[in-house]
């Protein structure tokens, strides 16, 4: 809400899966609460009963029961002409959407204590004139005058930006519930310009859910000899299983598709219980994500850019949790996606701000909590061509949301395995040996089976900083587990040389986590004279390396700083032991800060 005179408009995504209002309130963006914490709308639209409207998680459940008397995914129908069913009755698509942003605005007004009767809708930057004046007509049917209506990549590139100045070139990646668009956006000052855009209306996590609806039905014709997709019923409620597995192998390696007497078969219930693995579930999908791909390559066409033009990319849409979506973008674009802005919220984040913006009040910076590390484990693979035990493996990226909970799967190496240790690190570098061991515990006792035994390890950070660290047998529930205290502060206050100057990989020696303080508390090492001194000149000499290799690419205040720590590093070499470390401490130091 704003003050004074200033009229209130809120700005609304209106999501094929979810729907969301916001509305900035004191230069902050707020997101408006449907029930509780919740913040997310479902867009499901349904008759009750007894003749009631549902909209919203009533309509969803209902939905499993009585599709029939129910509405779900209507943005894929927007600018139709024909009609859809409910209860009986035919309704035009701009209706349906209008039932939900009509329970969208009651709930800002219940929320404001004031009347909502303006409002900035976004919608994606792929629809055609007829689908956004559908969306348009959709909002006056609902009570509100639509100022504006923007396309969803403008709107996440605002949530996104608002904090940030200087002019950069995005890809905005919006793989939504329905629908699946990518825009190339310039982004300089406050103006947000699309340069090119490319997509598919009919693309998104409702396809990822058919092809886990298809796995089960496979599985129930198999095993039981029934054809469940002449039930509609059935059918509901496998959409309602399969779209609980999908989220949960965005963060597990594993999922079960269960429903309880799914349905009655020769006089005898059928139930459901098939787990699938994110492997075969990416094997799925891959085909949706090359779609996606080949569409991120046409926009860059069109923007007339190539990859190496494109400053960052931008997630929005919940369906780009999954991590294989990450895992090919990183692949294809050669960047780390940037996910820090929740992608179910901030295109009605962004849809706020510039509701904001055309009302005339200022807006400040969007706020998130984020781990401005990345944490993972080791395991055996391969490196330069050879076999490699020390592969760094991410649970955790660096810019994920907290809380957060990760987990993968691995497995023994050898027939009979006894036991494995779990390593945890923090760092980006690729060779585990080069982050920072945080943490080490051994499961002992695994089950005496060939190898291919699965071990799933998972990783939970909280606000506080704190890291809990699992590692579970999968075939027998064996578990153990570790908590990491204030995981996130220790490393802002360590000195990079402390935890990052394991030179073994080069020299075949150095020293543990911990280094050089942690030989200090515990007292002088037995050595022969002078070898305390020539470790510390290799050391040095390897830290100097690196930040070498770092000049080629960092910028010109940043280059200057380090050209200053490295020339400070070789005048010590020539004078005593004290300075060197003192230069170490510094170029280290610089390193660190850099993230490299």
């Amino acid at each position: 809400m704003t003050s004074g005179n200033t009229p209130t408009i809120v700005g609304i995504d209106l999501g094929t899966t979810n729907s969301e209002i916001a509305i900035v309130r004191d230069g902050r963006v707020e997101v408006i609460p449907v029930a509780g914490a919740v913040r997310i709308l479902p867009s499901v639209v349904g008759i009750g009963d007894d003749g009631a409207l549902l909209v919203g998680a009533a309509a969803r459940n209902q939905h499993a029961v009585h599709p029939e008397r129910t509405i779900r995914s209507i943005k894929r129908r927007m600018g139709e002409a024909a009609p859809v069913r409910m209860a009986d009755k035919d309704y035009a698509p701009q209706e349906i959407a209008a039932m939900i942003l009509r329970r969208l605005k009651a709930l800002a007004q219940d929320h404001l204590g004031a009347e909502v009767n303006k409002a900035v809708i976004t919608v994606p930057a792929f629809f055609s004139d007829a689908q956004r004046q559908a969306t348009r007509e959709a909002g006056e049917i609902a009570g509100l005058e639509v100022v504006r209506i923007i396309n969803e990549p403008t709107a996440a590139a605002l949530a996104y930006e608002s904090r940030h100045a200087g002019a950069r070139k995005a890809l905005v990646y919006d793989l939504g519930g329905g629908t699946f668009d990518v825009s190339v956006v310039n982004l300089e000052g406050d103006v947000v310009e699309v340069l090119a855009s490319h997509g598919n209306n009919h693309l998104g996590g409702d396809d990822f859910d058919r092809k886990l609806i298809d796995f089960a039905l496979a599985h129930l014709q198999q095993a039981h000899q029934v054809d469940a997709s002449r039930s509609p019923a059935a059918m509901a409620r496998l959409q309602r299983a399969a779209e609980a597995a999908k989220i949960a192998l965005s963060d597990a390696p594993f999922a079960t598709l269960a429903e309880e007497f799914l349905l009655e078969h020769q006089g005898l219930p059928v139930h459901l219980a098939l787990e699938v693995s994110r492997e075969q579930y990416e094997a799925m999908i891959e085909p949706y994500i090359a779609q996606t791909l080949d569409a991120v390559h046409v926009a860059l066409s069109g923007a007339g850019l190539t990859v190496g033009d494109i400053d960052e990319i931008l997630l929005v849409g919940g369906a780009t949790r999954t991590p294989l979506v990450v895992q090919r973008l990183e692949r294809e674009l050669g960047k780390q996606p940037r996910a820090e802005v929740d992608p179910d919220l901030c295109v009605a984040m962004g849809a706020a701000i510039q509701a904001a913006l055309i009302a005339g009040t200022q807006t400040h910076t969007v706020l998130v909590d984020v781990t401005p590390y990345t944490f993972g484990t080791s395991a055996l693979g391969e490196r330069d061509g050879e076999s490699y035990e020390y592969c760094y493996i991410p649970l955790i990226r660096k810019n994920t949301p907290v809380p957060v909970s990760k987990s993968e799967v691995f497995f023994t190496v050898f027939d009979g395995q006894p036991s494995v240790e779990v390593l945890v690190y923090q760092g980006e570098d690729p060779d585990a040996l080069n982050n920072i061991e945080i943490g080490r515990f051994r499961v002992e006792g695994l089950s005496d089976v060939p190898a291919g035994n699965p071990i799933v390890i998972g990783l939970a950070l909280d606000l506080d900083g704190i890291l809990e660290v699992t590692a579970r047998e999968k075939s027998s529930g064996l578990r153990r587990s570790i908590t990491i205290g204030d995981a996130i502060a220790r490393f802002e206050q360590g000195k990079l040389d402390e935890a990052r100057s394991r030179v073994q990989a080069l020299f075949g020696e150095g020293r543990e986590a911990g280094g050089a303080a942690a030989a200090d508390a515990a007292g002088p090492a037995v050595s022969a004279p002078g070898i305390d001194a020539r470790r510390l000149a290799v050391e040095a000499r390897a830290l100097v390396e690196k930040a070498e290799r770092v000049l080629e690419k960092a910028g010109a205040q940043d280059a200057e700083d380090l050209v200053d720590a490295i020339e400070a590093i070789k005048d010590a070499l020539a004078n005593d032991e004290a300075a060197l470390k003192a230069a170490m401490d510094t170029l280290a130091d610089l390193l660190y800060y850099l993230q490299v």
